[in-house]
C-alpha cells in the first residue's frame, strides 16, 4: 500500500510517499480502507520536527502522518479482542482520529490501523471527504467548551478549524458567544453562531469587555492569544490554552489549562450525531488525491485556508 511519511523532519517538501505491506489488526483494533483523510496544522508540526523540538514525542526514523480519516472497516482484530472490537464489523463506514504521534503509519494511506475506541459510525447522508474534517478539530473543541462552566465564552481563532466548532459547540450548549478573526471572516463567523464578533486586530480585552464588563466566564484561545486574550477574562475563570510549550500564567485566580485532545467513541460517536442533525458544520476548502499531498501540505503551510485540505483516495 501507498503511505505518506516524514524522514528528515525538514517541513511539507520532505515528506516521502512509500509503499509498505497492508497491516494486520491486533486485538482491540479494526484495519480501515481510508477513502478521504484531512490535513490538518499538526501534520504540517510533525513533518517540520516541531514536536520534536517542543518534547512532545520522541525521536524516530519515521512518522506517519495524518490524524483524521473517513473509510469503511476492512478487516477486525481477533475475535477474543473484546465487545468494543466486536461491534465494528467489516463493510462499515466510519471516521477515526489516530491520535498516537509514535505511529510510524497513520491515515495518509491506503489503509490504517486505529484501536476500536478511536472510530465512531459514519454521519449519514455525507461522503467521506466531508465526514474525514470534522474528528480531530471537533473532538478539540467540544474537549476544551466542556471545561468552561458558566455563560459566556469568548473564541479566538473562530474562523478555524478548532474556533469554528468552539462556536458552533458552545451555542449547542446554551452559551453566549463571542469570537474573533479577521474582519473579512465576520460573516463566516456569524454564521456559526457567534453572538459578538471581534476583530482580531483590536485591543481583545478593552473590545471583550465592552460585550461583558466583568469579563467572560472562558476562553478557547484557538489562536493562542494567549495573555491578551486572559484579559478579557473574570478573576477565576478557565483558560483553555491550545498549543505545546509553554502556557500563559495563572494571574487573577484564572484556571490554565494546556489541553491536549484524547480520542475516545463516546465524544466522536456524539460529534457524528451533531454533523447529522447539522448542529455542527464539515467545511471543505480543497481536494487533492493521495499523491498529491506534497501539494496540499504546502497550501495549508501557506495559511488563510478556511475549511479543510481533503486527501481523497
Amino acid at each position: 500500500m501507498r503511505a505518506w511519511v516524514a524522514r528528515r523532519l525538514d517541513g511539507p517538501g520532505a515528506i516521502e510517499l512509500i509503499e509498505t505491506g497492508v497491516p494486520e489488526p491486533a486485538a482491540g483494533q479494526v484495519r480501515i480502507k481510508v477513502g478521504a483523510a484531512a490535513v490538518n496544522p499538526v501534520d504540517l508540526a510533525v513533518s517540520s520536527g516541531m514536536l520534536v523540538k517542543l518534547g512532545l514525542t520522541a525521536p524516530r526514523q519515521q512518522f506517519g502522518l495524518g490524524w483524521d480519516v473517513a473509510g469503511t472497516v476492512d478487516a477486525v482484530g481477533p475475535a477474543n479482542a473484546g465487545a468494543a472490537v466486536m461491534q465494528a464489523k467489516v463493510g462499515d463506514a466510519v471516521v477515526g482520529v489516530a491520535d498516537l504521534l509514535a505511529q510510524t503509519l497513520k491515515t495518509h494511506s491506503d489503509y490504517v490501523i486505529l484501536n476500536a475506541d478511536a472510530i465512531a459510525r459514519a454521519p449519514k447522508g455525507i461522503e467521506p471527504k466531508q465526514a474525514a474534517t470534522f474528528g480531530l478539530n471537533g473532538l478539540t473543541a467540544l474537549q476544551a467548551v466542556k471545561k468552561i462552566h458558566g455563560e459566556t465564552v469568548f473564541v479566538t481563532g473562530a474562523a478555524g478549524g478548532v474556533g469554528g466548532y468552539a462556536v458552533e459547540l458552545a451555542k449547542h450548549l446554551g452559551k453566549t458567544v463571542i469570537a474573533s478573526a479577521a474582519a473579512a471572516d465576520e460573516a463566516l463567523v456569524r454564521h456559526l453562531g457567534a453572538d459578538h464578533f471581534v476583530d482580531r486586530n483590536e485591543d481583545l480585552s478593552a473590545a471583550v469587555r465592552q460585550i461583558a464588563p466583568a469579563g467572560v466566564d472562558g476562553v478557547v484561545d484557538a489562536a493562542v492569544v494567549g495573555i491578551g486574550a486572559q484579559e478579557a477574562m473574570r478573576t477565576g475563570g478557565y483558560h483553555v490554552h491550545l498549543q505545546g510549550g509553554p502556557k500563559p500564567p495563572q494571574l487573577r485566580g484564572i484556571t490554565v489549562e494546556q489541553l491536549f485532545i484524547h480520542v475516545n467513541h463516546a465524544e466522536l460517536d456524539e460529534l457524528a450525531r451533531l454533523v447529522e442533525q447539522n448542529v455542527i458544520s464539515t467545511r471543505v476548502a480543497e481536494t487533492y488525491h493521495l499523491n498529491e499531498a506534497p501539494q496540499a501540505y504546502k497550501r495549508l503551510a501557506e495559511g488563510g485556508v478556511r475549511g479543510r485540505l481533503v486527501l481523497v483516495i
